[in-house]
């Protein structure tokens, strides 16, 4: 590799990706974080400690749910200690994983804030470290519009579960929101999300929202759709709200409130203004599809550079950011990023929507699989849920799959493979799924597209 010393500014999992592959390529590369053990917010104050969470959620409202089956657990004791423990030892368990990987590959593991000096030159605690090249990956922290009162929570804060409160307000219908928003609910909480949008999950396709929204109106005491937040004032121990919409004002009391309606870049701070790094209006590094900036001797990864905030992005661009550095003509271009909404039903999505389509104009089939024809689903208590395939009606080709239901998150790596390879429905047609499973609704929605599909009835397409 050219670059003899590389320094990544920011330990999440696109900055640990990035300085593994370095170093696995034989270059000498520092790792520097702001935490006391790599992994970021995505392993500490993210992903892991909420999926942890929200899968004894699930446990909770399948317990629940299994009284209809004929097995009844008894009201679920809840200790909250105990729960904040697991999710503790998974990140710890994690973290420490994280360290012994830096030991192994003989990375250099600083625990700090970072500024840059000079494009060359990274600060930490007064002590500098110079580099050939900067792989710049600090992450976001959420938006805290209404202040920092004691009273509002992040979603670190939610995630803390210092306590469960007994009526909680979430700000902002998103992932975030309504992850936090099932987390709390299950484990007693009386949960109003509201959302400024007419929908949850805005810009995600309405038939795959529906199915959730439908299931956490029996899950939380209230969703308002349309409506904003006002003023949020503190009156003794409990936060009073204002709401407006088109009906007018309403006032209502909780005792705390979550506010998660996005997220902003850690770009402030950092000394940038002493490199040749470009931001946008919103704060966000500048960069092109090999992850280069303004700076010939910095690159830059994953939320800082925004788009999809979401890791798996983030250590996809580690990879072209080190293979470029390495000389290899690598670009991020027509990459298939899927997402995944960890809710119950979980949804998960890649490539073209339909939502995407329609404001494009661009012209696709649509083919769906209802999972109340599923064997599998049924057996498991989720018919609820509908596998989805976008298809160039022309070439036949998959470009984008769509699923909401229980394990959508395993289920959408079939469908990033079918459009990456550039496979046709055809070619999912005929990849035989074994039986039962909820795989086998992919198979069928792509016989759908041709009309031949078992399990439901539909005409043949000419």
């Amino acid at each position: 590799m050219s670059a003899k010393k590389i320094v990544v500014l920011g330990g999440g999992p696109g900055g640990y990706a990035a300085a593994f592959l370095a170093a696995d390529r034989g270059v000498d590369v520092t790792l520097i974080d702001a935490g006391k053990k790599p992994g970021g917010v995505c392993l500490h104050r993210g992903c892991i400690p909420s999926k942890a969470l929200l899968h004894i959620a699930h446990l909770i409202n399948e317990t629940k749910e299994a009284k209809s089956w004929g097995v009844d657990f008894g009201k679920p004791k809840i200790d909250l200690d105990g729960v904040r423990n697991w999710k503790n030892q998974v990140i710890d368990k994690m973290a420490t994983g994280l360290v012994q990987l830096c030991k192994q590959r003989k990375v250099e593991f600083i625990s700090g804030k970072g500024i840059f000096k000079d494009s060359q030159t990274i600060e930490v605690d007064g002590k500098p470290y110079s580099f050939d090249h900067c792989i710049l990956a600090t992450g976001s922290r959420p938006i805290q519009p209404f202040g920092n009162d004691s009273h509002l929570i992040d979603s670190t804060g939610a995630l803390d579960l210092e306590s469960i409160p007994e009526k909680l307000l979430v700000v902002g219908g998103g992932y975030i929101g309504l992850e936090m928003g099932s987390v709390y609910a299950a484990l007693g909480s009386q949960v109003t999300v509201v959302e400024m949008m007419a929908g949850l999950l805005t810009g995600v396709d309405r038939d795959l929202v529906r199915p959730l929204q439908h299931k956490t109106k029996n899950q939380f005491e209230a969703i308002l759709l349309s409506t904003k937040v006002g003023e949020i004032k503190q009156v003794e121990s409990k936060t009073h709200v204002t709401f407006e919409n088109e009906s007018g004002t309403e006032q209502k009391v909780f005792d705390r409130v979550l506010v998660s309606i996005g997220r902003t870049p850690n770009t402030d701070g950092l000394g940038l203004e002493n490199t040749k790094v470009k931001l946008n209006e919103k704060g966000f590094v500048i960069t092109d599809s090999k992850q280069k900036t303004g700076d010939s001797k910095i690159s830059a990864i994953g939320d800082v550079i925004g788009g999809a905030m979401l890791a798996h992005k983030a250590a996809h661009e580690a990879k072209i950011a080190v293979e470029v550095l390495d000389g290899e003509n690598s670009d991020f271009n027509n990459r298939v990023i899927p997402a995944v909404v960890f809710t119950d039903p979980e949804i998960a999505w890649a490539g073209l929507t339909e939502t995407e389509a329609q404001a494009q104009g661009i012209k696709i089939s649509i083919a769906k699989f209802p999972w109340g024809a599923s064997g599998r689903a049924q057996t498991i208590g989720r018919g609820e849920g509908i596998t989805k395939l976008i298809i160039d009606p022309e070439s036949e080709k998959i470009v984008g799959v769509g699923l909401t239901g229980a394990g959508a998150g395993e289920l959408i790596a079939e469908g990033v493979l079918a459009i990456e390879m550039g496979m046709k429905a055809k070619d999912l047609a005929l990849s035989i799924h074994p039986h039962p499973t909820l795989s086998e609704t992919l198979m069928e929605a792509a016989d759908v597209f041709y009309g031949t599909a078992t399990h439901i009835y539909k005409r043949k397409r000419n």
